[in-house]
């Protein structure tokens, strides 16, 4: 049986990150509310950027419009070679098979709230930046940096876009 890099690169992304996660876990004197429970995602109020980046990380904007084109590239991009449906599930519910593993459910895209609290550049900064605890508000998920790893930062607005798009009103 032959094997991709991108298999071999997800899986590798995905431990790493689990590992990571673990040991942080380790140090801490009492796991934080809202870690390990199987109910769902942390507290989507809080900002997993830092203060003093949020300011510039909310300005930032997609540099296109969610066509039906542009959301179906994200799509892709979503289920392939992003990885993204890994932690987030096919559908983006936070239900992937590795979130199996992870203290935090990842983050719920169908969740229509999330798109209120959280702008397309918040999220941007968490693909460049990952979700590792920078704020030292919340905890971090483990999420590495997938922009320049896995995807360019054009294809990082294209699944920003379409993760988006999960969580509006039908």
């Amino acid at each position: 049986m032959r094997v991709s890099r991108l298999a071999v690169g997800t899986v590798v992304f995905i431990l790493s990150s689990a590992l990571w996660l673990a040991l942080r876990l380790a140090d801490a004197d009492v796991p934080p509310a809202g870690y390990g429970q199987p109910s769902g995602e942390f507290d989507i109020t809080l900002s997993r950027v830092p203060v003093s980046e949020r300011a510039a990380a909310k300005a930032l904007k997609p540099p296109f419009q969610p066509t039906p084109e542009i959301l179906a590239e994200g799509k892709a991009i979503f289920l392939g070679k992003g990885t993204c449906f890994q932690c987030h599930g096919p559908e983006g519910k936070g239900d992937g098979g590795a979130a199996k593993i992870l203290p935090i459910q990842p983050r719920d895209f169908t969740n229509p709230k999330f798109n209120k609290v959280r702008t397309p550049g918040e999220m941007m900064w968490v693909l460049k930046n990952g979700s590792t605890g920078q704020t030292g508000q919340i905890p971090g998920t483990g999420m590495l940096p997938v922009v320049d790893r896995f995807i360019d930062e054009e294809e990082a607005w294209k699944a920003i876009l379409y993760e988006r798009s999960l969580g509006e009103a039908k």
